[in-house]
């Protein structure tokens, strides 16, 4: 048996980062709630 968990990093940010949520109108208002609740860090 392994972990469940096998990071991928390029996966990772594919489905979770910056320009993922960029993309679409909802991934866009995840950004502005993550910002005015203060975040240092967006997305992954």
């Amino acid at each position: 048996m392994k972990m469940t968990y096998q990071p991928k990093k390029r996966h990772s940010a594919k489905v979770h980062g910056f320009r993922a949520r960029m993309a679409t109108a909802s991934g866009r208002d995840v950004l502005k709630r993550k910002r005015l609740k203060g975040r240092k860090s967006l997305a992954a």
